[in-house]
Protein backbone atom coordinates (compact mmCIF):
# COMPACT_ATOMS: atom_id res chain seq x y z
CA UNK A 1 0.00 0.00 0.00
CA UNK A 2 1.44 3.21 -1.07
CA UNK A 3 2.27 6.08 1.37
CA UNK A 4 2.85 8.76 -1.25
CA UNK A 5 1.77 12.39 -0.19
CA UNK A 6 -0.99 12.80 -2.28
CA UNK A 7 -2.19 16.26 -4.30
CA UNK A 8 -5.28 16.56 -3.81
CA UNK A 9 -7.78 19.97 -4.86
CA UNK A 10 -10.93 20.81 -2.91
CA UNK A 11 -13.17 22.80 -5.16
CA UNK A 12 -15.65 24.53 -2.28
CA UNK A 13 -13.62 24.44 1.47
CA UNK A 14 -16.28 24.95 3.09
CA UNK A 15 -17.92 23.02 6.23
CA UNK A 16 -17.33 19.32 4.68
CA UNK A 17 -14.57 20.04 2.10
CA UNK A 18 -12.46 22.89 4.66
CA UNK A 19 -12.78 19.59 7.01
CA UNK A 20 -11.45 16.74 4.48
CA UNK A 21 -9.16 19.42 3.09
CA UNK A 22 -7.32 20.02 6.77
CA UNK A 23 -7.33 16.55 7.83
CA UNK A 24 -5.84 15.62 4.51
CA UNK A 25 -2.95 18.34 5.01
CA UNK A 26 -2.43 17.59 8.99
CA UNK A 27 -1.32 14.45 7.66
CA UNK A 28 1.31 15.67 5.10
CA UNK A 29 -0.59 15.73 1.72
CA UNK A 30 -0.60 18.75 -0.28
CA UNK A 31 -4.02 20.75 -0.26
CA UNK A 32 -5.22 22.98 -3.13
CA UNK A 33 -8.32 25.30 -2.03
CA UNK A 34 -10.43 26.39 -5.21
CA UNK A 35 -12.71 29.47 -3.89
CA UNK A 36 -13.42 32.58 -4.55
CA UNK A 37 -10.45 35.35 -3.77
CA UNK A 38 -11.69 36.72 -0.88
CA UNK A 39 -11.59 32.58 0.71
CA UNK A 40 -8.18 31.74 -1.44
CA UNK A 41 -6.32 34.91 -0.05
CA UNK A 42 -7.65 34.00 3.55
CA UNK A 43 -6.63 30.47 3.22
CA UNK A 44 -2.94 31.11 1.90
CA UNK A 45 -2.79 33.53 4.80
CA UNK A 46 -3.81 31.51 7.31
CA UNK A 47 -4.80 28.03 6.24
CA UNK A 48 -7.36 25.62 7.09
CA UNK A 49 -8.41 25.82 11.24
CA UNK A 50 -10.55 23.17 12.63
CA UNK A 51 -12.10 22.82 15.53
CA UNK A 52 -13.70 19.44 15.80
CA UNK A 53 -14.38 16.77 18.96
CA UNK A 54 -13.31 14.04 16.95
CA UNK A 55 -10.46 15.19 15.46
CA UNK A 56 -9.45 18.25 18.03
CA UNK A 57 -8.22 21.50 17.05
CA UNK A 58 -5.69 22.49 14.76
CA UNK A 59 -4.43 24.86 11.91
CA UNK A 60 -3.22 22.87 9.14
CA UNK A 61 -1.15 24.89 6.01
CA UNK A 62 -2.80 24.78 2.32
CA UNK A 63 -2.32 26.12 -0.61
CA UNK A 64 -5.73 28.23 -2.46
CA UNK A 65 -6.11 30.10 -6.50
CA UNK A 66 -9.66 30.92 -7.79
CA UNK A 67 -8.08 28.40 -10.68
CA UNK A 68 -6.78 24.75 -11.22
CA UNK A 69 -3.86 25.03 -13.18
CA UNK A 70 -2.12 22.05 -12.65
CA UNK A 71 -3.27 18.19 -12.51
CA UNK A 72 -4.04 16.39 -9.17
CA UNK A 73 -4.14 13.10 -7.88
CA UNK A 74 -8.21 13.15 -6.65
CA UNK A 75 -10.11 16.10 -6.73
CA UNK A 76 -13.48 16.85 -4.04
CA UNK A 77 -16.34 18.67 -5.25
CA UNK A 78 -18.12 19.85 -2.29
CA UNK A 79 -19.58 23.10 -3.12
CA UNK A 80 -23.52 23.23 -2.92
CA UNK A 81 -25.56 21.75 -5.09
CA UNK A 82 -26.89 24.93 -5.90
CA UNK A 83 -23.20 26.62 -6.85
CA UNK A 84 -22.18 23.59 -8.78
CA UNK A 85 -22.44 24.53 -12.34
CA UNK A 86 -20.44 27.61 -11.79
CA UNK A 87 -17.64 26.50 -9.46
CA UNK A 88 -16.77 23.98 -12.32
CA UNK A 89 -15.12 26.85 -14.51
CA UNK A 90 -12.77 26.72 -11.15
CA UNK A 91 -11.61 23.26 -12.20
CA UNK A 92 -11.43 22.72 -16.20
CA UNK A 93 -11.17 19.37 -17.28
CA UNK A 94 -7.94 19.68 -18.72
CA UNK A 95 -6.31 20.87 -15.72
CA UNK A 96 -7.48 17.81 -13.57
CA UNK A 97 -4.44 15.69 -15.71
CA UNK A 98 -5.37 12.00 -14.95
CA UNK A 99 -6.83 12.66 -11.36
CA UNK A 100 -9.98 11.59 -9.76
CA UNK A 101 -13.09 13.79 -9.40
CA UNK A 102 -14.70 12.79 -6.16
CA UNK A 103 -17.96 14.82 -5.72
CA UNK A 104 -19.54 15.08 -1.90
CA UNK A 105 -22.93 16.71 -2.62
CA UNK A 106 -26.50 16.12 -1.36
CA UNK A 107 -28.57 14.47 -3.98
CA UNK A 108 -28.43 12.64 -7.27
CA UNK A 109 -28.26 14.94 -10.07
CA UNK A 110 -24.75 16.28 -9.64
CA UNK A 111 -23.54 12.37 -11.39
CA UNK A 112 -24.87 13.04 -14.67
CA UNK A 113 -23.68 16.85 -14.56
CA UNK A 114 -20.27 16.26 -13.65
CA UNK A 115 -19.93 13.24 -15.52
CA UNK A 116 -20.54 15.29 -19.06
CA UNK A 117 -18.17 17.94 -17.76
CA UNK A 118 -15.25 15.87 -16.39
CA UNK A 119 -14.03 12.01 -18.14
CA UNK A 120 -17.17 9.70 -17.24
CA UNK A 121 -14.92 6.96 -15.67
CA UNK A 122 -12.97 9.61 -13.70
CA UNK A 123 -15.68 10.59 -11.65
CA UNK A 124 -16.41 8.71 -8.55
CA UNK A 125 -19.27 8.76 -6.79
CA UNK A 126 -19.44 9.40 -2.86
CA UNK A 127 -21.36 10.96 -0.46
CA UNK A 128 -20.12 11.70 3.33
CA UNK A 129 -22.39 11.61 6.69
CA UNK A 130 -21.27 14.53 8.45
CA UNK A 131 -22.01 18.49 10.49
CA UNK A 132 -19.46 20.24 9.66
CA UNK A 133 -19.99 24.08 9.07
CA UNK A 134 -17.62 27.35 7.93
CA UNK A 135 -18.10 29.84 10.55
CA UNK A 136 -15.76 31.99 8.62
CA UNK A 137 -12.92 31.62 5.53
CA UNK A 138 -11.05 29.02 6.52
CA UNK A 139 -12.73 28.24 10.12
CA UNK A 140 -14.56 24.84 10.33
CA UNK A 141 -16.51 23.35 13.20
CA UNK A 142 -17.21 19.24 13.31
CA UNK A 143 -20.10 19.15 15.48
CA UNK A 144 -21.06 15.60 15.03
CA UNK A 145 -19.49 12.18 16.64
CA UNK A 146 -19.02 11.13 13.24
CA UNK A 147 -16.89 11.93 9.55
CA UNK A 148 -18.08 8.59 7.34
CA UNK A 149 -17.21 9.11 3.77
CA UNK A 150 -18.61 6.09 1.32
CA UNK A 151 -16.91 5.63 -2.51
CA UNK A 152 -18.68 3.73 -5.36
CA UNK A 153 -15.48 2.29 -7.10
CA UNK A 154 -12.77 0.38 -6.85
CA UNK A 155 -9.71 2.90 -4.95
CA UNK A 156 -8.62 0.81 -2.80
CA UNK A 157 -5.53 3.22 -2.11
CA UNK A 158 -6.83 6.32 -2.05
CA UNK A 159 -9.28 4.96 0.22
CA UNK A 160 -6.29 4.00 2.79
CA UNK A 161 -5.26 7.39 2.24
CA UNK A 162 -8.20 8.90 3.76
CA UNK A 163 -8.46 6.35 6.59
CA UNK A 164 -4.81 7.39 7.94
CA UNK A 165 -6.35 11.12 8.52
CA UNK A 166 -8.89 9.62 10.97
CA UNK A 167 -11.79 9.65 8.48
CA UNK A 168 -13.92 6.46 8.53
CA UNK A 169 -14.35 5.19 5.22
CA UNK A 170 -16.07 2.58 3.11
CA UNK A 171 -16.15 1.40 -0.66
CA UNK A 172 -19.24 0.34 -2.45
CA UNK A 173 -20.04 -1.72 -5.16
CA UNK A 174 -23.53 -0.59 -5.74
CA UNK A 175 -23.77 3.66 -6.43
CA UNK A 176 -27.38 3.56 -7.02
CA UNK A 177 -27.79 1.51 -3.69
CA UNK A 178 -25.03 4.18 -2.07
CA UNK A 179 -26.38 7.24 -3.22
CA UNK A 180 -30.14 6.35 -1.99
CA UNK A 181 -28.96 4.88 1.34
CA UNK A 182 -27.66 8.73 1.97
CA UNK A 183 -30.94 10.36 0.04
CA UNK A 184 -33.27 7.55 1.98
CA UNK A 185 -31.86 9.31 5.51
CA UNK A 186 -30.60 13.30 4.57
CA UNK A 187 -34.24 13.56 2.93
CA UNK A 188 -36.45 13.07 5.96
CA UNK A 189 -33.79 14.93 8.12
CA UNK A 190 -33.63 18.15 5.98
CA UNK A 191 -36.70 18.00 5.37
CA UNK A 192 -38.53 17.90 8.83
CA UNK A 193 -35.91 20.21 11.06
CA UNK A 194 -36.31 22.96 8.61
CA UNK A 195 -40.09 23.16 8.19
CA UNK A 196 -40.21 22.53 11.67
CA UNK A 197 -37.23 25.19 12.36
CA UNK A 198 -35.43 22.74 15.77
CA UNK A 199 -33.47 20.13 15.54
CA UNK A 200 -33.88 16.46 15.10
CA UNK A 201 -34.54 15.63 19.23
CA UNK A 202 -37.74 17.26 18.77
CA UNK A 203 -38.49 16.35 15.28
CA UNK A 204 -38.67 12.64 16.44
CA UNK A 205 -40.56 13.28 19.51
CA UNK A 206 -42.95 16.28 18.80
CA UNK A 207 -43.52 15.24 15.24
CA UNK A 208 -43.06 11.74 15.45
CA UNK A 209 -46.15 10.94 13.40
CA UNK A 210 -45.13 12.63 10.18
CA UNK A 211 -41.52 11.39 10.72
CA UNK A 212 -42.45 7.65 10.19
CA UNK A 213 -45.06 8.82 7.69
CA UNK A 214 -42.00 10.45 6.07
CA UNK A 215 -40.14 7.37 6.42
CA UNK A 216 -42.25 5.21 4.85
CA UNK A 217 -42.87 7.18 1.56
CA UNK A 218 -38.95 7.45 1.31
CA UNK A 219 -38.63 3.78 1.73
CA UNK A 220 -41.12 3.49 -0.70
CA UNK A 221 -39.35 5.13 -3.50
CA UNK A 222 -35.80 3.94 -2.59
CA UNK A 223 -37.25 0.47 -3.19
CA UNK A 224 -38.76 1.60 -6.51
CA UNK A 225 -35.30 2.80 -7.94
CA UNK A 226 -33.49 -0.70 -7.00
CA UNK A 227 -31.86 0.01 -3.83
CA UNK A 228 -32.20 -1.92 -0.43
CA UNK A 229 -34.69 0.02 2.33
CA UNK A 230 -36.14 -0.93 5.60
CA UNK A 231 -38.58 2.38 7.36
CA UNK A 232 -37.73 0.53 10.35
CA UNK A 233 -34.31 0.74 9.81
CA UNK A 234 -34.00 4.02 9.14
CA UNK A 235 -36.09 5.02 11.81
CA UNK A 236 -33.44 3.38 14.15
CA UNK A 237 -31.02 6.15 12.51
CA UNK A 238 -32.79 8.87 13.70
CA UNK A 239 -32.92 7.47 16.93
CA UNK A 240 -29.50 7.37 17.46
CA UNK A 241 -28.43 10.65 16.60
CA UNK A 242 -27.37 13.30 18.96
CA UNK A 243 -30.96 15.05 18.96
CA UNK A 244 -29.52 18.80 18.98
CA UNK A 245 -28.27 17.90 15.03
CA UNK A 246 -29.21 20.43 12.22
CA UNK A 247 -29.54 19.82 8.94
CA UNK A 248 -27.40 21.97 6.13
CA UNK A 249 -30.64 22.84 4.50
CA UNK A 250 -31.50 24.16 7.68
CA UNK A 251 -28.67 26.32 8.48
CA UNK A 252 -29.24 27.35 5.20
CA UNK A 253 -32.60 28.87 6.35
CA UNK A 254 -31.39 30.36 9.08
CA UNK A 255 -28.26 32.12 7.49
CA UNK A 256 -30.68 33.14 4.70
CA UNK A 257 -28.74 31.30 1.90
CA UNK A 258 -30.56 29.48 -1.14
CA UNK A 259 -31.00 25.87 -0.28
CA UNK A 260 -30.92 22.38 -2.24
CA UNK A 261 -34.59 21.87 -1.74
CA UNK A 262 -34.66 20.92 -5.15
CA UNK A 263 -31.74 19.00 -4.86
CA UNK A 264 -32.87 17.27 -1.81
CA UNK A 265 -36.68 16.91 -1.93
CA UNK A 266 -37.10 17.54 -5.66
CA UNK A 267 -34.58 14.57 -6.59
CA UNK A 268 -36.88 12.44 -4.10
CA UNK A 269 -40.33 13.73 -5.83
CA UNK A 270 -38.73 13.13 -9.17
CA UNK A 271 -37.89 9.52 -8.50
CA UNK A 272 -41.46 9.03 -7.41
CA UNK A 273 -43.11 9.81 -10.39
CA UNK A 274 -41.19 8.24 -12.69
CA UNK A 275 -42.29 4.84 -10.67
CA UNK A 276 -45.58 5.91 -9.93
CA UNK A 277 -45.02 5.98 -5.99
CA UNK A 278 -47.30 7.83 -3.50
CA UNK A 279 -45.63 10.68 -1.83
CA UNK A 280 -48.31 13.07 -0.11
CA UNK A 281 -46.39 14.08 3.10
CA UNK A 282 -42.87 14.71 1.37
CA UNK A 283 -45.10 16.88 -1.48
CA UNK A 284 -46.20 18.62 1.04
CA UNK A 285 -43.20 19.65 3.17
CA UNK A 286 -41.01 20.87 -0.06
CA UNK A 287 -44.32 22.47 -1.02
CA UNK A 288 -44.26 24.28 2.25
CA UNK A 289 -40.82 25.07 2.20
CA UNK A 290 -40.32 26.24 -1.47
Amino acid sequence: MTTTPLTVAVLGPGGVGGLIGGLLARDGHRVICLAGERTAAALARDGLHVRSGQFGEFTARVEAATELREPVDAAFVTVKETALAAALDRMPPQALGTGIVVPLLNGLDHMALLREHYPAGRVVAGTIRVEATRTAPGRIEHTSPFATIELAAPVEEFAEQLRRTGLDVTLREDETAMLWSKLSFLAPFALLTTRHADGIGAVRTEHRGELLAVLDEIAAVTKAVGAPADARTLLASFDRIPGAMKSSMQRDVEAGRPTELDAIGGAVLRAAAAHSVPTPTITRLVRELS
